[in-house]
């Protein structure tokens, strides 16, 4: 056997042009088809294969396998673009030869058989494919198990028709399922349905019509889906269920009805929670925002009374520190996510910070270029101490004596970590500046910030201006930001 492996997708139209003599109709036929593979091999409890011969005689294609969410086997699948020899799948081999259903056994390990269920693909009078259904011993004969495979192997058929991808996705495990036949009449309930309607009080299911009035009147609230008519979510006392509702229907008749229940009680209850905590959340930075603001309002309306130049200059400067971390919780406080833009955070910040510091007439211009970086909540506050004081060095010094200036942020990210680049286009750095040495506050609270609390580096240079290159890592020590 031509292994083929399973980290990649085969695709069908390649693969049957390159390896197959299949029409271009049939291909097509096939294709229909695979939309309802997956659900098909969750509905069966079985691994499925899709199996088509080649140009070489005695030599046959596995197209698609397909794993079943809704059981656990310790079963290793035939690799996608795998060759099998016709002497080693005598059932996939004889289905193709006759084009009928075939039931039979594959021996898995010594002494352990899987049950296999092999039915033909057919395109006209064609058979362009063979799928198997493979399933342990006791599924195969558990009670009612044929009502299942029956439903699988006619939706293969109803398969031909196209589809509706999202309406056949694949189930997930614990998944209910209630089939109904014609008359809506239901003929099998697998143990998680059984177990849901028990909890509502309905004892037995098989033999009741799928409009059951008890249920009916116990229904507490609807929610259907505009976009997915088939599926509907509704609370029943304290049980939250997901329902999608499979009509498979020929020339206006029902033929069979798959129902599909999904209990998301506890996910609705976490989901409830989150939205209040998130809510909460979002109301104490809506407070400390506010209250940030009251403190820098004190601040401006002491800087105004004093008569002493650097303290009016010192609390100016506090103020605007404390005006650029409230803009950070005001932008908490509008959005469920506890992580920020950084571009837009500086965008907030410049438009709070430089009307406080610039004179009238001066015209300054903002530019933004490079990838978005999005850090969380915890580091914003930092980040907005830093970006402040970097912008306020520019405004303060950069465009001493000048009428325009600009200010930009640059950003880049690689899978170590984000580099921050805030530039300005004035009169740069003095020839003997060490960042090291200075004695500026701002600088050494940046320093202090950068390097202790994010685990990053900072350069300043002169490049048409005075840039501040910052480098914060992912992973910086103590754990992931």
């Amino acid at each position: 056997m031509e292994q083929g492996g399973e980290a990649y997708s085969v695709n069908i139209t390649s693969q049957c042009r390159k390896r197959t003599n299949l029409t271009a109709m049939q291909i097509e036929h096939l294709k229909r088809i695979e939309i309802s593979l997956p659900f098909v091999a969750d509905l069966a409890h079985a691994y499925l294969y899709l199996y088509v011969q080649t140009k070489e005689p005695g030599k046959m294609l596995v197209l698609k396998h397909y794993r079943p969410h809704t059981f656990f086997s310790e079963v290793e699948l035939t690799g996608e673009g795998a060759f099998v020899s016709t002497l080693e799948e005598p059932l996939i081999a004889a289905a193709f030869a006759k084009g009928k259903f075939i039931q039979g056994q594959r021996e898995w390990r010594f002494g352990i058989n899987l049950e296999m269920y092999v039915q033909p693909i057919k395109c006209g009078n064609d058979v362009i494919g063979v799928v198997s259904l493979e399933t342990g011993h006791s599924y195969a004969n558990s009670s009612n198990y044929h009502q299942l495979m029956d439903t699988a192997l006619y939706l293969l058929d109803y398969a031909k028709k196209p589809l509706d991808k999202d309406e056949f996705h694949p189930m997930s495990p614990g998944t209910g399922i209630i089939i109904a036949d014609s008359n809506n009449r239901i003929v099998f309930a697998n143990l998680s349905a059984n177990r849901i309607y028990r909890a509502l009080g309905i004892a037995s299911l098989v033999g009741c019509r799928m409009q059951d009035r008890e249920l009916s009147a116990m229904l507490h609230k609807e929610t259907i889906d505009s976009s997915r008519p088939y599926e509907r979510e509704i609370q029943i006392r304290d049980f939250v269920l997901v329902q999608r509702d499979i009509k498979l229907e020929e020339a206006g008749m029902l033929k069979r009805r798959i129902m599909l229940l999904s209990d998301v009680s506890e996910l609705r209850k976490k989901e409830r929670e989150i939205k209040i905590k998130s809510a909460v959340i979002q109301e104490i930075h809506h407070r400390v925002k506010n209250n940030l603001q009251t403190i820098a309002s004190l601040l401006r309306l002491q800087a105004r009374r004093s008569k002493v130049p650097e303290v009016k200059s010192a609390l100016q400067e506090s103020t605007n520190r404390i005006l650029s971390m409230s803009v950070v919780h005001e932008f908490l406080s509008q959005q469920d996510a506890e992580e920020i833009r950084v571009m837009e955070v500086t965008r907030n910040i410049l438009n709070t910070v430089a009307p406080n510091m610039i004179a009238g007439d001066f015209q300054l211009e903002q530019s933004f270029d490079g990838p978005e970086v999005i850090l969380p909540s915890r580091t914003a506050s930092n980040l907005a101490v830093i970006i402040n004081e970097l912008i306020l060095n520019s405004i303060e010094h950069g465009f001493e004596g000048r009428q325009q200036g600009l200010i930009g942020l640059h950003t880049e990210e690689s899978a170590d970590g984000y580099v921050l680049e805030l530039y300005d286009n004035g009169c740069g750095l003095p020839p003997d500046f060490d960042v090291e040495k200075t004695r500026s506050l701002g600088l050494q609270i940046i320093r202090t910030l950068v390097r202790d609390d994010m685990g990053g580096e900072i350069e300043l240079y002169n490049q048409q201006g005075t840039r501040a290159r910052i480098s914060i890592p992912k992973n910086p020590e103590g754990g992931e930001y």
